[in-house]
């Protein structure tokens, strides 16, 4: 069965990979992003639109447009996201800390709002929202993102009571370390906060995992393909992590 996807961030990382993955199984993939040169990039068949995901104006209209072209949606995950101010709580700056919050949590809200009301006069839908390790456990010098990451779990376990009797499932995956630029930025910040090398600090995320390695992006992409299919039925509310099983969370 074809099903009409919505990624936002889809055109970068993660979520890129992602929507090439829905895509490969013969989804109807539409991405979104703040990036134009990279929604420019996306491959044949994925669609994408310039929006930012904490605008409650830019995703009410995202969803209008998937309203007029689609008629509806079966899959709709939440995974745009900001690394936020690295500092000490000290030193956080609150202008820092209320973008992480907004781009994290409220895009995360506006995602599943919108996602909602499409979703339940079909009676059925998946709503997948893009936690972090950090959402199940805290993290030094890192504390705006792990307020946001915390949130979204909890924002999902309520939408997954409240739209479970409409047949909507929600889950939230939670990837630890994933290579790619992204996870290099946060290296690059955290090893500056902490006066060690990036190096260090790699091979201390590493080493905080049973696996002893970071996770790739298609791992996330993996889980998310499982949790929107039908395999995965009975699964919902749950906080899944991809990420080799971490027990150190300050290397």
């Amino acid at each position: 069965m074809t099903r009409r996807v919505l990624i936002t961030a889809g055109a970068n990382g993660i979520g890129l990979v992602m929507a090439r993955a829905f895509a490969a199984r013969g989804d109807r993939v539409w991405v979104t992003d703040v990036d134009g040169a990279a929604l420019a990039a996306l491959p044949a068949g994925i669609r994408g639109a310039l929006c930012d995901a904490a605008s409650e104006a830019a995703m009410d209209a995202l969803f209008a447009d998937i309203a007029a072209d689609w008629g509806g949606l079966d899959v709709a995950v939440a995974n745009a996201g900001i690394k936020g101010p690295t500092a000490a709580i000290g030193d956080m700056p609150l202008e820092g800390w209320q973008q992480c919050l907004a781009v994290n949590l409220d895009g995360a809200m506006l995602l599943a709002r919108g996602a909602a009301r499409m979703m339940k006069p079909a009676g059925q839908g998946v709503i997948l929202f893009i936690s972090s390790t950090s959402g199940l456990h805290g993290t030094p010098f890192r504390a705006p993102y792990v307020a946001a990451k915390w949130g979204v779990i909890g924002l999902m376990k309520t939408v997954a009571m409240e739209l479970g009797p409409q047949g909507i499932r929600a889950n939230a995956i939670c990837p630890g370390s994933v290579n790619g630029p992204r996870i290099d930025r946060v290296i690059a910040a955290e090893a500056a906060a902490k006066g060690v090398s990036a190096e260090a600090i790699r091979q201390g995320y590493a080493s905080g995992t049973a696996l002893q390695r970071l996770s790739d992006p298609e791992d996330v992409a993996d889980m998310a393909l499982f949790l929107a299919s039908d395999a995965a039925r009975m699964v919902s509310g749950q906080a899944l992590a991809v990420d080799g099983m971490t027990f150190n969370v300050d290397p």
